[in-house]
């Protein structure tokens, strides 16, 4: 063969193999793309709903994402981010389900308890009253809004709230709980424990509300009944950690003076008693 024939074959085999190579792509079977992925089913929910914050906002945040416009998984993401401490992120999210439903309750509620936990409640105020004003049978708008109105020094309206709430919810824990926080934040710890008794016999209380007796009885030198309590919810060594707490409390509210003991009687037991400011039910 001739140079000059072989240089041809050469450049005919450069030439063709780019075309062969593009056949056979073009009659290639093209690659499956990935199934796009469903939300939980309603098993799968209720599972992580039994988990902790921080699992419940990945996950509520992962179904957030497969579905934004999904009022649920808003709300619940909400929730988990106020229970975390991200009350701002909290209460971004659940503005961010009204633009899907503007009338979900739910959403509305997180608004206000998001606000309310970030002592900033003036801010939930208006997402309260619109849900007072949908779900005019429901308390729960009412008994939150008392919180807000009282965290806002709206004394009267507060008070107002809570008494329509229970005039809808006749003994509702949550209500009489938020009522006596406030009377304690007053100084008025003998009205706040006989609510909070109230509460505390009611079925649906919650160790919050059983807590919150403790609190009261212990500031008050009821310190064996405090403790009995406390031993009933809580592991030892949280108990010993309160009750440490509830005597230096105790020695502070008896030596101030007599104008400031309302604000020592109104500091909530470490780590396990909530004030009436951050009731979130």
């Amino acid at each position: 063969m001739s140079r000059t024939l072989c240089l041809a074959a050469t450049l005919s085999l450069v030439l063709t193999a780019p075309l062969t190579s593009v056949a056979y792509a073009q009659n290639a079977p093209a690659a499956e793309a990935p199934a796009p992925r469903l939300p939980a089913d309603a098993a799968i929910r209720a599972a992580y709903e039994r988990t902790d914050a921080l699992s419940r906002s990945i996950f509520w945040g992962q179904e957030n994402t497969i579905n934004p416009m999904d009022p649920v998984a808003g709300v619940k993401m909400a929730q988990a981010l106020r229970e975390m401490g991200q009350y701002d992120r909290a209460a971004e999210t659940a503005e961010s389900v009204l633009t899907v439903q503007p009338q979900n309750t739910a959403a509305m509620l997180e608004i206000g308890r998001a606000h309310i936990a970030r002592g900033q409640a003036f801010y939930g105020i208006a997402a309260l009253e619109r849900a007072r004003d949908t779900q005019p049978r429901d308390w729960r708008p009412l008994s939150l809004l008392g919180v807000a109105y009282q965290q806002v020094r709206r004394f009267d309206d507060a008070n107002s709230a809570w008494h329509s709430a229970l005039a809808l919810s006749p003994e509702q824990p949550e209500v009489l709980t938020n009522i006596a926080m406030a009377r304690m934040g007053a100084g008025n710890m003998a009205e706040a424990e006989g609510l909070l008794r109230r509460a505390a016999a009611q079925p649906g209380a919650t160790l919050q509300v059983r807590q919150n007796l403790a609190l009261a009885l212990g500031l008050q030198g009821k310190t064996p009944e405090a403790e009995a309590i406390l031993r009933r919810d809580l592991p030892p060594e949280l108990v010993d950690q309160n009750l440490a707490w509830l005597a230096q409390r105790t020695q502070e509210a008896q030596s101030a003076p007599q104008g400031s003991q309302a604000s020592a009687a109104a500091a909530p037991l470490p780590s396990t008693a909530r004030s009436w400011d951050s009731l979130n039910r």
